[in-house]
């Protein structure tokens, strides 16, 4: 093994600088890593944009809620819904909220939205990190609006609207029911859906303008694993029986988390056969290097090396080459996905994407099968050519020009 591992790296091409075949084992070291890094920077852009996307949406929807079947208001069950979600071993929050389709005005202005009425003082830490101005704060008589919104109504913090209940505009017999409220906060999201449509108001407030008494819309709920929503969802509803009814972020959009991974995979894929051109490039530089060697090949046949030690010097070669390959290509993914964390160069339209720059996730899982599937083909790839150098004739291979 010894000697298999010195002519290896010194006889086949590392120690010949000048030499055509140190460059076409270069050249299949920079295409495989080239390869290995655009598939690595690929799935850490994918799974940070769906990460992204999702840490979004449950920050405004929760990863759970419970409400009625029919969207009725129902009697505030919050004890029962935190004694399931303790038998569960879950960590958890959850928050009663009222949700009712209003109208907004600002002098001649006028806009529908969507009213939700929160069940604490503040609003959540990821809806408060998306704050542009004033406060996440739900004090009596605020509301806390979308830029999108704002910017639609010209008004600011500070600014008074006029909420009116959708409900009493369609039965004027009874009245429409308006509310004053001033405008505390301004959040950006980049989701539109939000943004331009999402009031914010206290609980208390909401119960009075829709009428709701004591009762509520349901109550959202929070967990530290988003994997084990719809576990957790099967629970209450099993618990609580009709006519509760529990809905995952997931299944509420469902037809954006299935875009996300139809279109996930096809992506990979395609990258992935670059990855593959980098290892058809070992093939070539190898089978290169057996055919510039011939002649030193059957020296050392002549001279009594069996062809075990011929076929293990090609071998540490490729396996060579696709190791310093794939951990170049590893190191160069790293760098740059850690220049766009930290430095943001690459921006996109928010209106569009829902976020203003690239997101990068790393999931070290599928890094390390990206590489190690990159080893391991680089072994693959360099079987035929070691194959090709064992079986030469020594005879041969002396006449070979």
């Amino acid at each position: 093994m010894k000697i298999a591992f010195r002519i290896a790296f010194r006889h086949l091409g590392f120690k010949h600088q000048g030499s055509f075949t140190s460059f076409a084992s270069l050249a299949a070291m920079v295409g495989l890593g080239l390869g290995i890094c655009a598939l690595i920077l690929t799935a850490s852009v994918l799974n940070g944009f769906e990460d992204t996307i999702s840490r979004k949406i449950a920050g405004f929807d929760g990863h759970i809620r419970v409400q009625h079947f029919l969207f009725k208001p129902v009697v505030p069950f919050q004890t029962k819904l935190d004694s399931i979600l303790t038998a569960s071993n879950s960590s958890f929050s959850t928050v009663a909220y009222i949700q009712e389709a209003a109208m907004v005005r600002k002098g001649r202005s006028a806009e529908g939205i969507l009213i939700i009425g929160h069940g604490e003082n503040a609003l959540p830490k990821s809806i408060n990190q998306m704050m542009r101005k004033g406060s996440a704060g739900l004090n009596e008589g605020s509301i806390v609006i979308g830029s999108d919104l704002a910017s639609a109504l010209k008004v600011k913090v500070g600014d008074k609207l006029v909420l009116v209940d959708m409900k009493s505009m369609v039965t004027l017999s009874s009245g429409q029911r308006m509310k004053q409220a001033v405008v505390s906060g301004l959040f950006k999201s980049g989701l539109q859906e939000y943004d331009k449509t999402v009031v914010y108001m206290p609980i208390k407030d909401a119960q009075s303008l829709f009428q709701y008494d004591d009762k509520v819309s349901g109550y959202t709920i929070s967990i530290n694993n988003g994997k084990r929503a719809e576990f957790l969802a099967a629970r209450i509803e099993e618990a609580l029986g009709y006519p509760h009814y529990a809905i995952t972020w997931q299944e509420k959009h469902r037809t954006l988390f299935n875009w996300l991974n139809l279109q996930k995979w096809p992506i990979l894929i395609i990258f992935g056969m670059i990855a593959l051109v980098g290892v058809a490039n070992i093939v070539s530089a190898l089978t290169m290097i057996v055919l510039e060697k011939i002649r030193s090949i059957g020296t050392l046949i002549s001279m009594g090396m069996d062809k075990k030690t011929i076929r293990r010097i090609f071998l540490i070669k490729g396996i060579y080459i696709g190791v310093m390959g794939s951990l170049a290509g590893l190191g160069l993914a790293l760098i740059l996905a850690a220049i766009q964390i930290w430095f943001k160069p690459l921006s996109i339209s928010e209106d569009i994407y829902f976020m203003s720059h690239v997101p990068v996730l790393f999931d070290w899982t599928m890094i390390a099968i990206i590489v190690l599937c990159g080893f391991i083909s680089s072994i693959l790839a360099a079987l035929w050519p070691t194959h090709r150098a064992s079986s030469i004739e020594p005879a041969i291979a002396l006449r070979y020009e």
